[in-house]
């Protein structure tokens, strides 16, 4: 379980295919406190620790993890939303998020609003995955609340500290961005679509 509060950005270093699997290499300031099998959200992907060297540790994402997010395209120096498990008793600052991505989005307009952002992403609604006004929506493994929502897109208002502290600030028009959609939304789509 995870928070969705990013706690630092990572930088990939490395990248190996193997088979249907992608290594992925992260240089990290929280690697020193990482051990393998420990469970980290890369960009709101929860990932186990396979590998760690240095300043550097390693994950492996499977073929349906690469089909469903945004980390099959990552590049070398790409940065990457990083957030450890929760800890038991800690206070839940974000929300409850699960860190299985459901389905990714794409960034329709970034729009600067004297000192905040807001970002507008647009989904495949056919996937019946929902937002609502005022609810919560993971973008890239961040806790966020959403404005705007319409059946396949929703926007964001980003502070100057998110904006500075996670990898919205290098996202632009066309975009792919992972999403995790609430979880108590999630079942009552789920309940109302068996009751059909």
């Amino acid at each position: 379980m995870f928070t969705g509060i990013i706690e630092t950005i990572g930088t990939v270093t490395h990248l190996e295919k193997e088979q249907d699997n992608l290594h992925i290499s992260i240089k990290s300031n929280i690697t020193s406190e990482l051990k393998i099998d420990q469970s980290v959200a890369h960009n709101g992907v929860c990932l186990t620790v396979v590998k760690i060297q240095d300043d550097n540790y390693t994950v492996t994402a499977i073929n349906e993890t690469l089909l469903k997010t945004n980390l099959g395209s990552l590049k070398i120096n790409d940065k990457v939303n990083l957030e450890r498990a929760m800890k038991l008793g800690d206070r839940l600052d974000g929300h409850i998020v699960q860190g299985h991505v459901d389905q990714t989005a794409i960034c329709e307009n970034v729009k600067e609003e004297n000192g905040s952002w807001i970002f507008t992403f647009s989904y495949d609604s056919s996937l019946n995955n929902i937002t609502i006004e005022k609810g919560s929506i993971t973008v890239n493994g961040t806790s966020l609340t959403v404005v705007n929502s319409k059946k396949d897109k929703f926007s964001v208002a980003i502070i100057p500290f998110t904006y500075e502290h996670t990898n919205f600030n290098t996202f632009k028009k066309g975009t792919t961005v992972n999403l995790e959609f609430d979880v108590l939304g999630k079942y009552v789509a789920r309940l109302v679509e068996l009751k059909q």
